[in-house]
Protein backbone atom coordinates (compact mmCIF):
# COMPACT_ATOMS: atom_id res chain seq x y z
CA UNK A 1 0.00 0.00 0.00
CA UNK A 2 1.11 3.78 -0.99
CA UNK A 3 2.56 5.11 2.09
CA UNK A 4 0.74 7.68 4.63
CA UNK A 5 1.54 11.11 5.32
CA UNK A 6 1.73 12.07 8.90
CA UNK A 7 -0.29 14.46 10.21
CA UNK A 8 1.27 17.64 12.66
CA UNK A 9 -0.75 18.27 16.17
CA UNK A 10 -2.96 20.95 15.23
CA UNK A 11 -1.58 24.14 17.59
CA UNK A 12 -4.97 26.34 17.29
CA UNK A 13 -6.94 26.36 20.54
CA UNK A 14 -10.23 24.88 20.47
CA UNK A 15 -13.54 26.93 21.70
CA UNK A 16 -15.02 23.56 23.54
CA UNK A 17 -16.09 23.77 27.59
CA UNK A 18 -16.33 21.00 29.45
CA UNK A 19 -19.77 20.16 28.11
CA UNK A 20 -19.21 21.13 24.44
CA UNK A 21 -16.90 19.36 22.37
CA UNK A 22 -15.54 19.79 18.36
CA UNK A 23 -16.37 16.06 16.97
CA UNK A 24 -15.80 14.72 13.95
CA UNK A 25 -17.62 11.28 12.88
CA UNK A 26 -16.13 9.84 10.56
CA UNK A 27 -17.44 6.86 7.55
CA UNK A 28 -15.66 5.40 4.31
CA UNK A 29 -18.97 4.57 3.13
CA UNK A 30 -22.76 5.50 4.46
CA UNK A 31 -25.35 4.13 2.74
CA UNK A 32 -28.43 5.60 4.08
CA UNK A 33 -31.03 3.00 3.08
CA UNK A 34 -28.64 -0.36 3.11
CA UNK A 35 -26.57 -1.40 5.50
CA UNK A 36 -26.38 -0.15 9.29
CA UNK A 37 -23.42 2.01 9.00
CA UNK A 38 -25.19 4.82 7.34
CA UNK A 39 -27.76 4.58 10.22
CA UNK A 40 -25.56 5.26 13.04
CA UNK A 41 -24.15 8.07 11.69
CA UNK A 42 -27.13 9.76 11.14
CA UNK A 43 -28.86 8.98 14.40
CA UNK A 44 -25.14 9.60 16.51
CA UNK A 45 -24.99 12.84 14.89
CA UNK A 46 -28.17 13.67 16.00
CA UNK A 47 -27.95 12.90 19.51
CA UNK A 48 -24.50 14.51 19.66
CA UNK A 49 -25.37 17.85 17.87
CA UNK A 50 -28.69 17.75 20.24
CA UNK A 51 -26.53 17.28 23.52
CA UNK A 52 -24.87 20.55 22.46
CA UNK A 53 -21.99 19.56 20.63
CA UNK A 54 -20.37 20.70 17.10
CA UNK A 55 -20.16 17.47 14.72
CA UNK A 56 -18.88 17.54 11.38
CA UNK A 57 -19.48 14.00 9.38
CA UNK A 58 -16.48 13.41 7.05
CA UNK A 59 -17.48 10.76 4.71
CA UNK A 60 -16.87 8.75 1.18
CA UNK A 61 -19.59 7.86 -1.00
CA UNK A 62 -22.56 6.67 -0.33
CA UNK A 63 -23.20 9.55 1.59
CA UNK A 64 -25.24 10.18 4.42
CA UNK A 65 -28.68 11.52 5.15
CA UNK A 66 -28.03 14.09 7.97
CA UNK A 67 -30.42 16.67 9.68
CA UNK A 68 -30.17 20.30 8.55
CA UNK A 69 -27.92 21.54 10.24
CA UNK A 70 -25.55 18.87 10.61
CA UNK A 71 -22.19 19.36 8.51
CA UNK A 72 -21.40 17.25 5.72
CA UNK A 73 -17.46 16.86 4.42
CA UNK A 74 -17.60 14.86 1.27
CA UNK A 75 -14.63 13.01 0.27
CA UNK A 76 -15.23 11.15 -2.59
CA UNK A 77 -13.56 8.04 -4.08
CA UNK A 78 -13.85 6.49 -7.11
CA UNK A 79 -16.97 4.84 -6.16
CA UNK A 80 -16.65 1.45 -8.15
CA UNK A 81 -19.30 -0.54 -6.71
CA UNK A 82 -21.70 2.18 -8.77
CA UNK A 83 -20.00 2.21 -11.71
CA UNK A 84 -21.77 0.32 -14.67
CA UNK A 85 -18.02 -0.83 -15.80
CA UNK A 86 -15.60 -0.62 -12.73
CA UNK A 87 -12.40 -1.49 -14.95
CA UNK A 88 -13.35 1.61 -17.87
CA UNK A 89 -14.44 4.11 -14.93
CA UNK A 90 -10.25 5.22 -14.28
CA UNK A 91 -9.70 8.45 -16.22
CA UNK A 92 -6.14 9.88 -16.70
CA UNK A 93 -6.91 12.81 -14.20
CA UNK A 94 -6.51 9.59 -11.61
CA UNK A 95 -3.50 8.43 -12.78
CA UNK A 96 -2.11 11.66 -10.61
CA UNK A 97 -3.36 10.38 -7.89
CA UNK A 98 -1.58 8.02 -5.63
CA UNK A 99 -4.53 6.82 -3.78
CA UNK A 100 -7.19 6.68 -6.87
CA UNK A 101 -5.03 4.41 -8.66
CA UNK A 102 -4.31 1.87 -5.94
CA UNK A 103 -8.33 2.02 -5.41
CA UNK A 104 -8.84 1.39 -8.64
CA UNK A 105 -6.35 -1.43 -9.22
CA UNK A 106 -7.25 -3.22 -5.58
CA UNK A 107 -10.98 -3.25 -6.41
CA UNK A 108 -10.85 -4.47 -10.07
CA UNK A 109 -8.59 -7.66 -8.95
CA UNK A 110 -11.36 -8.25 -6.41
CA UNK A 111 -10.33 -6.37 -3.30
CA UNK A 112 -11.79 -3.85 -1.02
CA UNK A 113 -9.44 -0.89 -0.88
CA UNK A 114 -12.49 1.63 -0.04
CA UNK A 115 -11.74 1.79 3.90
CA UNK A 116 -7.83 2.21 3.74
CA UNK A 117 -8.45 4.69 0.55
CA UNK A 118 -10.44 6.93 2.36
CA UNK A 119 -8.33 7.25 5.54
CA UNK A 120 -5.24 8.26 2.80
CA UNK A 121 -7.80 11.26 1.61
CA UNK A 122 -8.94 12.02 5.38
CA UNK A 123 -5.24 12.72 6.11
CA UNK A 124 -4.89 14.53 2.94
CA UNK A 125 -7.92 16.70 4.09
CA UNK A 126 -7.05 17.38 7.20
CA UNK A 127 -3.42 18.49 6.68
CA UNK A 128 -4.66 21.14 3.87
CA UNK A 129 -7.81 21.92 6.48
CA UNK A 130 -6.40 21.66 9.85
CA UNK A 131 -7.81 19.34 12.68
CA UNK A 132 -9.63 22.01 14.50
CA UNK A 133 -11.45 18.48 16.29
CA UNK A 134 -11.38 17.33 19.92
CA UNK A 135 -12.56 14.02 19.16
CA UNK A 136 -12.38 11.65 15.98
CA UNK A 137 -14.90 9.10 16.25
CA UNK A 138 -14.05 6.63 13.40
CA UNK A 139 -17.34 4.14 12.16
CA UNK A 140 -15.39 0.82 11.71
CA UNK A 141 -12.75 2.29 8.73
CA UNK A 142 -10.05 0.94 11.09
CA UNK A 143 -7.21 2.56 8.43
CA UNK A 144 -3.73 3.10 9.71
CA UNK A 145 -4.57 6.95 8.98
CA UNK A 146 -6.38 6.41 12.49
CA UNK A 147 -2.77 4.62 14.12
CA UNK A 148 -1.15 8.28 11.84
CA UNK A 149 -3.52 10.61 13.96
CA UNK A 150 -3.36 8.57 16.87
CA UNK A 151 0.40 9.50 16.95
CA UNK A 152 0.19 12.81 16.45
CA UNK A 153 -1.52 13.05 20.11
CA UNK A 154 -5.30 13.56 18.44
CA UNK A 155 -8.05 11.67 20.79
CA UNK A 156 -9.21 9.12 18.50
CA UNK A 157 -12.21 6.20 19.27
CA UNK A 158 -13.51 3.68 16.31
CA UNK A 159 -16.79 1.99 16.70
CA UNK A 160 -16.35 -1.65 15.46
CA UNK A 161 -19.78 -3.01 15.19
CA UNK A 162 -19.10 -6.63 15.03
CA UNK A 163 -15.59 -8.37 13.43
CA UNK A 164 -16.15 -8.53 9.33
CA UNK A 165 -14.19 -12.06 10.43
CA UNK A 166 -17.80 -13.55 11.03
CA UNK A 167 -19.12 -12.02 7.32
CA UNK A 168 -15.63 -14.03 6.13
CA UNK A 169 -16.39 -17.20 7.68
CA UNK A 170 -20.55 -17.57 7.04
CA UNK A 171 -19.98 -16.45 3.16
CA UNK A 172 -17.01 -19.37 2.99
CA UNK A 173 -19.70 -21.63 4.59
CA UNK A 174 -22.24 -20.97 1.87
CA UNK A 175 -19.41 -21.12 -0.97
CA UNK A 176 -18.39 -24.52 -2.60
CA UNK A 177 -17.19 -22.99 -5.59
CA UNK A 178 -13.30 -23.02 -5.56
CA UNK A 179 -13.24 -20.00 -7.32
CA UNK A 180 -15.47 -18.01 -5.68
CA UNK A 181 -14.23 -18.70 -2.12
CA UNK A 182 -10.64 -17.74 -3.95
CA UNK A 183 -12.53 -14.24 -4.34
CA UNK A 184 -14.37 -14.39 -1.10
CA UNK A 185 -10.44 -14.63 0.43
CA UNK A 186 -9.36 -12.35 -1.70
CA UNK A 187 -12.28 -9.92 -0.55
CA UNK A 188 -11.96 -9.82 2.54
CA UNK A 189 -8.00 -9.02 2.67
CA UNK A 190 -8.64 -5.79 4.03
CA UNK A 191 -9.28 -7.39 7.41
CA UNK A 192 -5.48 -7.87 7.77
CA UNK A 193 -5.75 -3.92 7.98
CA UNK A 194 -8.46 -3.77 10.69
CA UNK A 195 -7.22 -6.50 12.84
CA UNK A 196 -3.64 -4.76 13.21
CA UNK A 197 -5.23 -1.51 13.19
CA UNK A 198 -7.88 -2.43 16.33
CA UNK A 199 -4.89 -4.06 18.19
CA UNK A 200 -2.98 -0.54 18.67
CA UNK A 201 -5.85 1.30 19.01
CA UNK A 202 -6.12 2.85 22.76
CA UNK A 203 -9.99 3.35 22.35
CA UNK A 204 -12.63 1.13 20.93
CA UNK A 205 -16.39 0.95 21.13
CA UNK A 206 -18.63 -1.67 20.36
CA UNK A 207 -22.56 -1.96 20.65
CA UNK A 208 -23.11 -5.02 22.24
CA UNK A 209 -21.51 -7.47 24.83
CA UNK A 210 -21.38 -10.23 22.42
CA UNK A 211 -19.68 -7.98 19.65
CA UNK A 212 -17.26 -7.11 22.61
CA UNK A 213 -16.58 -10.95 22.98
CA UNK A 214 -16.13 -11.84 19.40
CA UNK A 215 -13.97 -8.90 18.69
CA UNK A 216 -11.63 -9.73 21.84
CA UNK A 217 -11.68 -13.25 20.23
CA UNK A 218 -11.09 -12.98 16.56
CA UNK A 219 -8.95 -9.14 16.37
CA UNK A 220 -7.32 -10.49 19.68
CA UNK A 221 -7.89 -7.05 21.32
CA UNK A 222 -7.67 -6.68 24.98
CA UNK A 223 -11.40 -6.89 25.87
CA UNK A 224 -10.74 -3.71 28.89
CA UNK A 225 -9.90 -1.97 25.93
CA UNK A 226 -13.10 -2.34 24.65
CA UNK A 227 -16.55 -0.33 25.63
CA UNK A 228 -19.98 -1.18 24.77
CA UNK A 229 -22.30 1.44 23.87
CA UNK A 230 -25.90 0.30 23.12
CA UNK A 231 -27.48 1.47 19.91
CA UNK A 232 -30.28 3.68 19.94
CA UNK A 233 -33.22 3.49 17.92
CA UNK A 234 -35.80 6.33 16.77
CA UNK A 235 -38.58 5.83 18.98
CA UNK A 236 -40.36 8.94 17.68
CA UNK A 237 -40.07 7.44 13.56
CA UNK A 238 -40.59 3.96 14.27
CA UNK A 239 -43.85 4.05 15.80
CA UNK A 240 -47.28 2.29 15.38
CA UNK A 241 -49.00 3.99 13.09
CA UNK A 242 -52.94 2.87 14.45
CA UNK A 243 -54.37 4.60 11.25
CA UNK A 244 -53.00 1.49 9.39
CA UNK A 245 -54.78 -1.95 9.86
CA UNK A 246 -52.40 -4.83 10.34
CA UNK A 247 -52.74 -7.95 8.43
CA UNK A 248 -52.59 -10.94 10.32
CA UNK A 249 -51.25 -13.10 7.43
CA UNK A 250 -48.39 -10.73 6.85
CA UNK A 251 -44.43 -10.80 7.85
CA UNK A 252 -41.80 -8.61 6.97
CA UNK A 253 -38.32 -8.43 7.33
CA UNK A 254 -34.95 -6.52 6.57
CA UNK A 255 -32.15 -7.68 5.15
CA UNK A 256 -29.48 -7.94 2.35
CA UNK A 257 -31.10 -10.14 0.57
CA UNK A 258 -28.12 -11.68 -1.21
CA UNK A 259 -25.62 -11.99 1.92
CA UNK A 260 -25.39 -15.21 3.68
CA UNK A 261 -24.76 -13.45 6.73
CA UNK A 262 -28.53 -12.20 7.13
CA UNK A 263 -30.45 -15.77 6.76
CA UNK A 264 -32.58 -14.61 3.57
CA UNK A 265 -32.58 -18.65 3.02
CA UNK A 266 -34.04 -20.08 5.88
CA UNK A 267 -36.40 -17.65 5.92
CA UNK A 268 -37.58 -18.26 2.48
CA UNK A 269 -37.43 -22.02 3.38
CA UNK A 270 -39.44 -21.18 6.14
CA UNK A 271 -41.90 -19.87 4.33
CA UNK A 272 -42.52 -22.66 2.04
CA UNK A 273 -43.02 -25.37 4.68
CA UNK A 274 -45.96 -22.87 6.32
CA UNK A 275 -48.38 -22.03 3.05
CA UNK A 276 -49.67 -25.31 2.77
CA UNK A 277 -51.16 -24.16 6.20
CA UNK A 278 -51.39 -20.68 5.80
CA UNK A 279 -52.57 -20.04 2.19
CA UNK A 280 -52.80 -16.25 2.97
CA UNK A 281 -49.46 -15.84 3.91
CA UNK A 282 -47.37 -13.11 2.25
CA UNK A 283 -43.88 -11.28 2.88
CA UNK A 284 -43.05 -8.23 2.76
CA UNK A 285 -38.99 -7.69 2.12
CA UNK A 286 -37.19 -4.63 2.44
CA UNK A 287 -33.99 -5.09 0.34
CA UNK A 288 -33.35 -6.19 -3.20
CA UNK A 289 -32.15 -9.01 -4.49
CA UNK A 290 -29.73 -9.33 -7.53
CA UNK A 291 -31.63 -10.81 -10.27
CA UNK A 292 -30.32 -14.20 -10.93
CA UNK A 293 -28.74 -14.68 -7.36
CA UNK A 294 -29.48 -17.34 -5.04
CA UNK A 295 -32.45 -15.68 -3.41
CA UNK A 296 -34.12 -14.95 -6.72
CA UNK A 297 -33.12 -18.58 -7.39
CA UNK A 298 -35.08 -20.10 -4.60
CA UNK A 299 -38.24 -17.90 -4.83
CA UNK A 300 -38.37 -19.57 -7.80
CA UNK A 301 -37.88 -22.80 -7.12
CA UNK A 302 -40.23 -22.48 -4.21
CA UNK A 303 -42.78 -21.06 -6.33
CA UNK A 304 -42.95 -17.57 -3.63
CA UNK A 305 -42.76 -15.00 -6.02
CA UNK A 306 -45.93 -13.93 -6.25
CA UNK A 307 -46.20 -14.19 -2.27
CA UNK A 308 -43.55 -11.52 -1.31
CA UNK A 309 -43.18 -7.88 -2.31
CA UNK A 310 -39.99 -5.94 -2.68
CA UNK A 311 -39.03 -2.38 -1.46
CA UNK A 312 -35.65 -0.77 -1.91
CA UNK A 313 -33.92 2.48 -1.10
CA UNK A 314 -37.09 3.76 0.84
CA UNK A 315 -36.79 6.23 3.99
CA UNK A 316 -37.25 5.34 7.73
CA UNK A 317 -40.88 7.03 7.44
CA UNK A 318 -41.74 4.38 4.53
CA UNK A 319 -40.68 1.67 6.70
CA UNK A 320 -42.79 2.49 9.23
CA UNK A 321 -45.64 2.48 7.31
CA UNK A 322 -44.70 -1.00 6.23
CA UNK A 323 -44.22 -2.43 9.39
CA UNK A 324 -47.53 -0.88 10.28
CA UNK A 325 -49.43 -3.43 7.95
CA UNK A 326 -47.23 -6.51 9.08
CA UNK A 327 -48.28 -8.41 12.37
CA UNK A 328 -45.10 -10.28 12.75
CA UNK A 329 -40.96 -9.06 11.93
CA UNK A 330 -38.55 -11.91 11.03
CA UNK A 331 -35.07 -11.71 11.71
CA UNK A 332 -33.52 -14.48 10.55
CA UNK A 333 -29.63 -13.52 10.85
CA UNK A 334 -26.89 -15.95 11.23
CA UNK A 335 -25.07 -13.03 13.04
CA UNK A 336 -26.04 -9.50 14.34
CA UNK A 337 -23.03 -7.18 15.98
CA UNK A 338 -26.35 -5.41 17.38
CA UNK A 339 -29.47 -5.81 15.42
CA UNK A 340 -31.38 -2.97 13.95
CA UNK A 341 -34.42 -4.99 11.72
CA UNK A 342 -34.83 -6.46 15.21
CA UNK A 343 -35.03 -3.04 17.16
CA UNK A 344 -36.97 -0.82 14.38
CA UNK A 345 -39.97 -3.80 14.26
CA UNK A 346 -40.22 -3.49 18.43
CA UNK A 347 -40.26 -0.03 18.02
CA UNK A 348 -43.38 -0.34 15.80
CA UNK A 349 -44.96 -2.35 17.96
CA UNK A 350 -43.98 -5.64 15.71
CA UNK A 351 -44.12 -8.72 17.30
CA UNK A 352 -40.85 -10.35 16.75
CA UNK A 353 -39.44 -14.27 15.65
CA UNK A 354 -35.32 -13.69 15.67
CA UNK A 355 -32.84 -16.16 15.81
CA UNK A 356 -30.11 -16.53 18.28
CA UNK A 357 -27.18 -14.81 16.30
CA UNK A 358 -24.70 -12.58 17.23
CA UNK A 359 -26.15 -10.01 19.97
CA UNK A 360 -29.75 -10.38 18.67
CA UNK A 361 -30.88 -11.89 22.12
CA UNK A 362 -29.17 -8.46 23.63
CA UNK A 363 -31.70 -6.88 21.75
CA UNK A 364 -34.98 -8.74 21.84
CA UNK A 365 -34.44 -9.95 25.31
CA UNK A 366 -37.71 -11.40 26.53
CA UNK A 367 -39.97 -9.56 24.07
CA UNK A 368 -39.99 -11.71 21.26
CA UNK A 369 -39.69 -15.58 20.41
CA UNK A 370 -35.68 -16.93 20.07
CA UNK A 371 -34.83 -19.47 17.64
CA UNK A 372 -31.91 -21.24 16.59
CA UNK A 373 -29.77 -19.51 13.44
CA UNK A 374 -29.84 -21.77 10.82
CA UNK A 375 -32.94 -23.50 10.85
CA UNK A 376 -35.42 -22.94 8.64
CA UNK A 377 -37.99 -25.56 11.10
CA UNK A 378 -37.42 -23.74 14.05
CA UNK A 379 -38.22 -20.09 12.04
CA UNK A 380 -41.52 -21.80 10.93
CA UNK A 381 -42.21 -23.17 14.46
CA UNK A 382 -41.64 -19.29 15.31
CA UNK A 383 -43.93 -17.99 13.18
CA UNK A 384 -46.56 -20.51 13.39
CA UNK A 385 -46.76 -20.40 17.04
CA UNK A 386 -47.62 -16.15 16.58
CA UNK A 387 -49.92 -17.01 13.49
CA UNK A 388 -52.20 -18.83 15.78
CA UNK A 389 -51.93 -16.94 19.05
CA UNK A 390 -53.52 -13.55 18.18
CA UNK A 391 -52.98 -12.91 22.15
CA UNK A 392 -49.64 -13.83 22.54
CA UNK A 393 -48.43 -11.62 19.19
CA UNK A 394 -50.61 -8.48 20.96
CA UNK A 395 -48.52 -8.99 24.13
CA UNK A 396 -44.85 -9.35 22.52
CA UNK A 397 -45.57 -6.54 20.26
CA UNK A 398 -46.67 -4.78 23.03
CA UNK A 399 -43.43 -5.56 25.18
CA UNK A 400 -41.55 -5.19 22.33
CA UNK A 401 -41.60 -1.14 22.10
CA UNK A 402 -41.79 -1.46 25.87
CA UNK A 403 -38.11 -2.69 25.64
CA UNK A 404 -36.97 -0.44 23.23
CA UNK A 405 -38.02 2.87 24.92
CA UNK A 406 -36.11 1.78 27.92
CA UNK A 407 -33.06 0.35 27.08
CA UNK A 408 -31.96 1.55 23.20
CA UNK A 409 -32.31 5.42 23.34
CA UNK A 410 -30.23 7.72 21.24
CA UNK A 411 -29.96 10.66 23.60
CA UNK A 412 -28.39 7.85 26.27
CA UNK A 413 -26.05 6.90 23.91
CA UNK A 414 -24.82 10.54 23.35
CA UNK A 415 -24.25 10.90 27.18
CA UNK A 416 -22.32 7.82 27.41
CA UNK A 417 -20.43 9.20 24.41
CA UNK A 418 -19.90 12.36 25.69
CA UNK A 419 -18.82 10.95 29.43
CA UNK A 420 -16.14 8.88 26.97
CA UNK A 421 -15.23 11.52 25.17
CA UNK A 422 -14.18 13.76 28.10
CA UNK A 423 -12.45 10.63 29.69
CA UNK A 424 -9.94 10.10 26.70
CA UNK A 425 -9.53 13.68 25.87
CA UNK A 426 -7.75 13.95 29.54
CA UNK A 427 -6.13 11.18 29.06
CA UNK A 428 -4.20 12.38 25.43
CA UNK A 429 -2.90 15.85 27.21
Amino acid sequence: MPSCEEIPNSSSKTLASRGSLNIALLGYRSNPYSGGQGIYLKYLARALTNAGHRVDVISGEPYPELDEGINLIKLPGLNLFAADNPFRALQWRHLLSATDLFEWLSFNSGGFPEPYTFGRRLLRYLKRHGNNYDVIHDNQCLAPALLTLQRSGVPIIATIHHPITYDRAIALAHEKNWGMRLLIKRWHLFLRMQIRVARELKHIITVSENSKADIAHDFAVDAERLTVVYNGVDSTTFVPVPDITREPMHLITTASADQPLKGTRYLLEAVALLVEEFPDLKLTFIGKPNPGGPTDKLLKTKGLMSRIEFHHGIDATAITALYARASIAVVPSEYEGFGFPAAEAMACEVAVVSTAGGALPEVVGDAGIIVPCKNAAALAEGIRRLLNDPELRNRLALQGRQRILQNFNWDTVAAQLTDYYHVIRSTSR
